[in-house]
């Protein structure tokens, strides 16, 4: 008698999701590593650069008290919430209460999915631009809600772009999530963007989720506007920051969700049912970062911008096209389609990884609008970044050998 197979089924949650379009990407850069190969890895922004020592000593100090061992509160200490709230002030000019309008999160990924699970649900729609941050996507559809996509801008004809969607929906979207600096383009905006932007959802009953996660490395003389310093902003949303860029502190997993009440009281509600918050360690030091580090956002800009413009120049010279970045971590550039050889971004990508040693991000995991690009992070050193330009460089434009007749000549 034959044995019945045992089926695993996993939930509707699961099977909504798309593709993982990185999947392939990052099977073949653990192989290539495993095997030895020096792959400069251009794929994802996760900071290279260390943490300020005196944060690192502050978390070593916390960590040796057994009082910090134990549980923390899900919504963060009530210091670090003032810290917040007091850096707001300061630097953007936003009043925030810290009981009320400010939460700790568990990094900004994990406080926007769960926000998104406080917010949506099945029959909700969210309206994301494309390209988007995987994320944004990928949160909406784990809540059960659905995602209208709208092309990418960052004026008045994509806010009437956005209109002209909605007018044809019902119910109406419940929620708009945008993120400027944009991840993976690195567009900006105005401060003028947010005031209409706030006027358009306050108008439709649409609420507003910003991430802000780039919004304090910033080039040239240019400053990132917060959405909440936009008149109104907090009746109607709020805004993820996290510690990961500003302060290199990715790994340390601290962000903040701030603005309005009841959105952050939804959160909060969620994040009690999962989670006994940030280890209290992290959260100790994450005040000490923002409280006597100062500076380092503004120092922590030039590094990116003078890798920026070793990126830009290595672009130039292999032909591709693109926007110089005025914030962000990234350059969103436009591949030459000879180089691409009728390839999609994800298979160039591949050959990429394999002829040039070099892991770059396919626009197309963005979104469809990100076709025929990639993000390329600025993670790296600027001497790993010239490398990683010069084996591109080689890859796609091989140069001919000379003759022998001149090799000979050349000798002589």
């Amino acid at each position: 008698m034959s044995q019945q197979t045992f089926k695993i089924e996993v939930s509707q949650r699961i099977q909504r999701l798309p593709p993982y379009l990185f999947g392939r990407i990052n099977k073949m850069k653990h192989e290539k590593r495993v095997a030895g190969v020096d792959i400069i890895d251009l794929g994802m922004g996760n900071p290279t650069d260390p943490t300020p020592a005196s944060v690192v000593a502050k978390l070593a100090e916390a960590a040796r008290d057994p009082r910090n061992h134990r549980y923390s509160v899900s919504t963060g200490v009530a210091s670090l919430r003032r810290e917040v709230a007091k850096k707001y002030k300061t630097k953007y000019g936003v009043e925030l209460d810290p009981e009320t309008e400010v939460i700790a999160t568990i990094g900004s990924k994990e406080g926007f999915s769960h926000l998104c699970l406080a917010m949506l649900g099945p029959g909700d729609t969210a309206v994301v631009p494309d390209p988007a941050f995987p994320i944004h996507i990928y949160a909406v559809a784990m809540a059960g809600a659905n995602v209208i996509r709208v092309p990418l801008g960052n004026d008045q004809a994509f806010l009437d772009r956005i209109e002209q969607t909605i007018d044809g929906l019902y119910p109406s979207p419940k929620l708009l999530i945008l993120n400027y600096p944009h991840n993976p383009t690195a567009m900006t905006i105005d401060a003028a963007f947010w005031d209409r932007a706030v006027e358009m959802c306050r108008r439709r009953h649409i609420m507003i989720i910003s991430d802000f996660a780039y919004g304090e490395i910033n080039f040239d003389g240019y400053v990132a506007p917060s959405f909440l310093a936009a008149k109104g902003a907090k009746d109607i949303g709020v805004e993820f920051t996290t510690m990961s860029k500003s302060y290199n502190m990715a790994g340390w997993r601290c962000g903040f969700c701030a603005g309005n009440a009841d959105m952050v009281k939804a959160l909060a509600t969620i994040k009690g049912y999962y989670d006994y918050g940030i280890f209290a360690p992290i959260q100790i030091a994450s005040i000490i970062a923002m409280r006597e580090h100062l500076d380092m956002p503004m120092e922590q800009s030039r590094i990116y911008q003078r890798r920026r413009d070793v990126l830009c120049r290595g672009l130039d010279k292999l032909g591709w096209t693109y926007e110089k970045p005025k914030a962000s971590m990234f350059v969103w550039a436009k591949i030459n389609p000879e180089h691409l050889k009728g390839q999609d971004t994800i298979d160039f990508c591949l050959r990429m990884m394999d002829e040039a040693e070099v892991a770059l991000a396919p626009g197309r995991a963005f979104g469809e609008h990100g076709e025929g690009y990639v993000r390329i992070a600025l993670v790296e050193n600027e001497h790993r970044l010239r490398q990683a330009m010069n084996n591109l460089d080689r890859a796609l434009n091989p140069r001919k050998p000379k003759p022998k007749r001149e090799r000979a000549a050349a000798k002589e």
